[in-house]
């Protein structure tokens, strides 16, 4: 495993279990009140944008384990992501977070991410240093 397969999977990891864990604190309101304020959402969508290209161009590893394909598969959701939002109407996304309930299930919707950057802080932190 290279080294910023481990690098990328602290830093994705740790960003995740932060961001996770103030939402959580937070409840809803802060990303519906994101959602509903298309500026914020474009800017969101610039910076999801950069950081998936930069995942993608720097480590689109598709072998060597899962922590190295699981980094190079959050690198594209994370592209996917900003796409998404750049292009998509504003009034759709909002229609399309109302529709998923958010509001009262957003524990559920965070879980998986918190999961993920649980596994890829423990993965990234534990890796051999022989294999960096």
């Amino acid at each position: 495993m290279s080294a910023i397969t481990a690098y990328l999977a602290r830093l994705i990891g740790l960003s995740t279990i932060v961001l996770v864990g103030a939402f959580m604190m937070r409840g809803s309101s802060p990303i519906t009140a994101t959602i509903a304020d298309s500026p914020i959402m474009l800017v969101y969508a610039i910076f999801s944008l950069a950081a998936g290209l930069a995942i993608v161009l720097g480590h689109n590893v598709w072998s060597g384990g899962a922590l190295p394909v699981i980094v190079s598969v959050v690198g594209w959701l994370i592209l996917a992501k900003g796409l998404l939002l750049l292009f998509a109407d504003h009034e759709t996304l909002v229609i399309l977070v109302e529709r998923m309930n958010y509001d009262q299930n957003y524990l559920f919707y965070l879980s998986p991410s918190l999961a993920l950057g649980l596994y890829l802080t423990y993965a990234g932190f534990t890796a051999s240093a022989s294999k960096l």
